[in-house]
């Protein structure tokens, strides 16, 4: 068992586990997929590099640092994180489940949504972005999943339980993550379909009735799940009833969110994306964590 969980390796994820390593407690920290930080060229307004410096060398410097002080660092996709007791989480990967007192949500501000007419419009009214929270109130309908990845398969796996059937939509990408991990799981198998068609509209009025694809069909659903790329920290948070302000997570000045024992830091928690909030926010929520864990202990 771990004292703290930290999801995102970039300046939040690995500040804060610096503040948590050097007060002698136990951190881990999970990432996986590229950054918004690798994709920054040049670097030039943070304290201490006369010459500027990459995004893509800044965050693999933070990595390397982590590591060099023993921290342990993990290329995981975290899929869920769950209650395991009164004084503890369950971090869900593809092959792991890491518990812990304490998580550390810094995995950046995803914003993906796929370029459909009407997703909009219909959010609420049969567009979700949960299948643990809307799910319920597709019992015995039919659904769809949008998505190609691991997360798309964990939220259709999800839905298998409660649907009618679920249909995972690829909308155009390679459907081999999504059939290679429908095979390993043959509990689910039998419920879950997978089309490769390209979405182009979501078919509905006053709900959703249904998607429409680029050759001109149509599938029949009651719902639409939204499930692109990896979990980000909005889709956890939801998950678990942690309250958002828009697309970002609601912290007060120590980074504590409403739920017992989890942090956000950095863009997650919105306000100036940059690289500098991202560490103070990262260290203020490493010592929150450590307060946090030594009162629990």
């Amino acid at each position: 068992m771990y004292d703290v969980v930290i999801i995102g390796a970039g300046p939040a994820g690995v500040s804060a586990a610096l503040y948590v390593k050097r007060a002698n407690l136990n951190p881990i920290i999970l990432f996986h997929g590229e950054s918004q930080l690798e994709k920054a060229h040049k670097i030039d307004n943070f304290y201490g590099f006369l010459d500027g410096i990459s995004g893509k060398d800044l965050y693999a410097n933070g990595i390397k640092q982590a590591k060099n002080l023993g921290i342990e660092v993990f290329d995981e996709e975290v899929t869920g994180i769950e209650f395991a007791s009164e004084k503890s989480y369950n971090v869900s990967t593809a092959n792991n489940v890491y518990e812990a007192t304490s998580v550390i949500i810094s995995t950046g501000n995803k914003k993906l949504k796929p370029l459909v007419k009407r997703i909009e419009e219909l959010e609420g009214k049969g567009v979700s972005y949960c299948a643990t929270c809307d799910g319920f109130f597709y019992r015995k309908k039919k659904v769809c999943v949008i998505g190609s990845a691991l997360y798309a398969f964990t939220e259709a796996s999800h839905l298998a339980h409660i649907a009618e059937s679920v249909a995972i939509l690829t909308n155009g990408d390679d459907a081999a993550t999504i059939n290679e991990l429908i095979k390993a799981n043959p509990d689910v198998a039998n419920k879950i379909s997978v089309d490769t068609r390209k979405v182009v509209e979501i078919v509905g009025e006053e709900k959703v009735e249904g998607v429409a694809f680029s050759e001109g069909e149509n599938l029949e659903v009651q719902g639409v799940f939204v499930a692109l790329g990896n979990a980000g920290g909005a889709d956890f948070a939801k998950k678990l009833g942690i309250e958002l302000e828009k697309d970002s997570i609601k912290v007060n000045d120590k980074m504590e969110t409403n739920a017992k024992g989890i942090f956000a830091a950095g863009n997650v928690s919105g306000g100036l994306l940059q690289v500098c909030k991202a560490v103070y926010e990262g260290g203020v929520a490493g010592l929150s964590a450590i307060n946090y864990v030594r009162s629990v202990k």
